[in-house]
């Protein structure tokens, strides 16, 4: 028998799946949580394998190569992916794991994983709401966020594909939501 062990959890840049998830896992530290490789570059108070796997790109290339990687990404001129390795230690010792990842990301997973996944969608409550919190934020140059501005409605399209769909207009509901969900 199959059981909901993966909840991928997805929004549009900003939409405060980082804050919901680093939560959620401040209060259930028996979840495990998936760390993504990636090529970009560190931000500040990131730690190696604890945020991400950081990497170069030959090396990314390499976990392409030997389909180390469930799914891979390329975003705003960077490489992401979820380390197979990773989702099949979860899955073999019974723990659940959370993932803090892109759409396209958590579709992957539900492909992969179909009977053991469970996909999340954070929502911000409006379109204005959320360029205000990436503007906020003031980690991303101007350019980039031009680029992750244009993402939105393709993002915010994809969500009728989720399991569940959680409005963050109240950081508070959306985290207890979230924890409802993987409970």
């Amino acid at each position: 028998m199959n059981k909901i062990q993966l909840f991928a959890i997805s929004s549009p840049s900003g939409g405060g799946k980082t804050t919901i998830v680093k939560e959620v896992l401040r209060r259930h530290p028996e979840l495990l949580f998936s760390v993504s490789a990636t090529t970009r570059k560190k931000r500040k108070n990131e730690v190696e394998g604890k945020d991400y796997f950081f990497k170069s790109k030959d090396e990314f290339l390499q976990l392409i190569k030997n389909k180390e990687l469930i799914e891979v990404e390329e975003l705003f001129g960077n490489y992401y992916g979820t380390l197979l390795s990773e989702v099949d230690r979860a899955l073999k010792n019974g723990s659940k794991m959370i993932f803090d990842i892109d759409v396209k990301g958590a579709l992957s997973i539900k492909k992969k994983y179909p009977k053991n996944s469970k996909l999340i969608f954070i929502k911000p409550p409006d379109i204005e709401t959320l360029k205000n919190r990436l503007r906020d934020r003031k980690t991303e140059t101007e350019e980039d966020l031009k680029i992750r501005l244009q993402r939105i409605s393709l993002e915010l399209n994809k969500a009728k594909k989720f399991d569940k769909t959680i409005i963050n207009d109240k950081l508070e509901n959306a985290i207890n939501q979230t924890e409802e969900e993987i409970k």
